[in-house]
Formats: C-alpha cells, sequence, structure tokens
C-alpha cells in the first residue's frame, strides 16, 4: 500500500500574521525553558536545600537536579540532530534509497535509525512526509520506532547512564530495534488496503527556508522535550521518596507485574528518548530488564506520541496501533532481558 504523491496540499488557512507570530513567543517560551534547565544543573541542589530541612525532601531534590543535569546534553544534542534531519533531508531521499519490496523495506527503514536521529515529536510528521512521498506505509512506521530510539545519542545517553552495563545498551538496541521491525511487518500483513489509517496530508511548505525549518523545529522538540523532562524527573525522585520502600520491594519482585508497571510509567511520563535512561537508571529497586521495558516503551509509545498519531493518522490507527505498540514493546522486553540481561 502506497501513498498517492502527487496529492495536491491543502491551502493553509492560517492568516500570515499569526506565522510571524508564532517564532517570537517560541522563542520566548524557549529561553525561559533554557534559563530553567540551566539554573536547575548550576543552582538547583543549592536552592533546595536552602529551602527544605527534612531529609526525604532533600534526597527527592538531590536526585530531581542529579537526574536533569545528566539529562540535558544529550536532550540538547538530540533536538539540534533532529531538528537538522527535519530540515536538510528531504523525505525524497529515504523514497530513493529504501527497497521497492516493502517486506524489505522495513528493516532497512529500522536499521537507518541508528544513522538518522529523530525525537519522539519529529518521527511522527517525518514518518508522514515519507508516505506523502511513496514510501510504503510499513517502512515509515519502522522509521517512526527505530529513529527515537536507537540513535547514536540515544545510545551514548545510555551508556553515560549505565557505567560499566555495555549489556543494557545491546540490549536497548537489540530490542527497540525488533520492535520496529515486528510493527511494520505486522502492519504489512495486516494493514494492507486498511480503511483505518488515514494518509495523512501533505503540509510542506514551498517557500519556507531551510534554516527557518531547522529553528522552527528545534524550538518545538526542546520545548517539549524539556517539559517532559522536569516532569519525568520530578516523577522519579518522587517514586523513590514517597512510595514506601516495602511496596516497591514488592513490585520490584515480581518481574512480569514490574515490567508491565515500568511500561505504563514510561507511557505516561513521555520523557524523550535522550533523557529516558536517567529517569530509569535512578528507579534502583527495580531490575534491569524493568528498566529495559522503561526505556523501550518510552520512544515508541507514549500519551505525546498517541496524540500525534491521532491527529495525523486519526483516532482508527491509533487505536490499533498504540495497544499493539505497547504489547510488542513488552514482550520483546521481556524476552531480550531474559537473553542478555
Amino acid at each position: 500500500m502506497t501513498a498517492n504523491p502527487t496529492a495536491p496540499p491543502p491551502v493553509d488557512s492560517e492568516p500570515p500574521d499569526a506565522e510571524k507570530k508564532e517564532p517570537a513567543g517560541s522563542s520566548i517560551a524557549f529561553t525561559a525553558t533554557l534559563v530553567l534547565l540551566v539554573g536547575l544543573a548550576l543552582f538547583g541542589r543549592r536552592i533546595f536545600a536552602g529551602w527544605f530541612t527534612d531529609e526525604g525532601i532533600r534526597t527527592w531534590a538531590t536526585m530531581f537536579v542529579g537526574v536533569t543535569v545528566q539529562a540535558i546534553p544529550f536532550l540538547v544534542l538530540g533536538v539540534l540532530l533532529s531538528a537538522a534531519l527535519t530540515a536538510f533531508i528531504p523525505p525524497s531521499f529515504f523514497a530513493r534509497a529504501l527497497p521497492k519490496r516493502p517486506a524489505l523495506a522495513v528493516p532497512v527503514a529500522s536499521a537507518s535509525g541508528v544513522v538518522l536521529p529523530g525525537c519522539e515529536c519529529a518521527s511522527v510528521p517525518v514518518s508522514a512526509a515519507l508516505m506523502n512521498r511513496g514510501v510504503t506505509p510499513a517502512a515509515a512506521i519502522a522509521f517512526l520506532l527505530s529513529a527515537p530510539a536507537i540513535n547514536p545519542v540515544v545510545l551514548a545517553s545510555t551508556a553515560v547512564a549505565f557505567p560499566g552495563q555495555p549489556k543494557v545498551v545491546a540490549a536497548r538496541a537489540v530490542t527497540s530495534l525488533g520492535v520496529s521491525m515486528i510493527l511494520g511487518w505486522l502492519f504489512l500483513a495486516t494493514g494492507r488496503g486498511a480503511s483505518w489509517l488515514r494518509m495523512p496530508k501533505n503540509r510542506h511548505a514551498e517557500g519556507t527556508g531551510k534554516f527557518d525549518v531547522f529553528r522552527s523545529a528545534m524550538l518545538h522538540d526542546f520545548l517539549h522535550a524539556g517539559g517532559f523532562l522536569v516532569i519525568g524527573a520530578a516523577a522519579a525522585a518522587t517514586l523513590n521518596v514517597v512510595v514506601p520502600r516495602s511496596w516497591l520491594d514488592h513490585v520490584a519482585g515480581n518481574l512480569l507485574l514490574s515490567v508491565v508497571i515500568l511500561g505504563l510509567l514510561a507511557v505516561l511520563l513521555a520523557i524523550c528518548s535522550e533523557a529516558d535512561a536517567f529517569v530509569a537508571a535512578s528507579l534502583t529497586q527495580f531490575s534491569l530488564t524493568a528498566k529495559l521495558a522503561f526505556m523501550v516503551v518510552g520512544p515508541v509509545v507514549d500519551v505525546k506520541l498517541i496524540a500525534l498519531q491521532t491527529g495525523t493518522f486519526g483516532p482508527r490507527f491509533a487505536a490499533r496501533f498504540a495497544p499493539a505498540t505497547f504489547v510488542v514493546a513488552i514482550l520483546a522486553s521481556l524476552l531480550v532481558g531474559w537473553w542478555l540481561l
């Protein structure tokens, strides 16, 4: 099943003035978010230590700041590379590079995520653009899942978050690559001609300069990723401090339950893939397999991705794709965790 690349793009009815005002507001929000994150990195521990005297809250503040500080460099690097991919590599490149046979295009598209990084926020519009250029939807979906999960920035951040444990990096790469290929082939087998996939409309603005596209993508991705990083770091710190240790030990002691719980937590927190390894590493009560599930599930299905997929491919697609992705990611994490961890 292929998209019709000759379909004319819809006319953008939004007034030009609205488009001109958006970058200014985005720039202010970008600057504010950057200042907040840098401020937390430089002065967070000192500020929180002055405000709070309770030992539990001090522990919370230390963990929150530590996770944020470690993740910021990889978050920024990932956003920059993802924006560069969106702006400077045209979707037609993928249409030419991928094999014509859909069954072969799926693993090639999955493997391309290793060298063509993209964050979750960018993966959905990029995959939509691929479909508009004639790439089979199965291959576009495989790239959508692999690009934010196995790119070099994500693997490097995982290595830093789990020092001296290369098996965790290998397990994440193998599991995420396998999930993207399985779901691509699954869609190829069951979704060919499916009416529940709404083919995305081409909304590319021909007159938009590449630098403007780069700047807009960078601002958008950083604002989303930075906000979710703060939420994720706060949630991880709260989980470690507030939840009774006996309850955590009980959940962590049950492999299947702990894997499912951390998988659901990844869906709800929606942390950027460049930063989620640091949050996973902070969940010290849980096994490496459960942490692997957290890192595998997050980049392929979370609340923001479900919303993006609903708006781009339609609610009927998201209602089928999100649960299938979660189940495959959980099962793959259990299998690879048993094998490598």
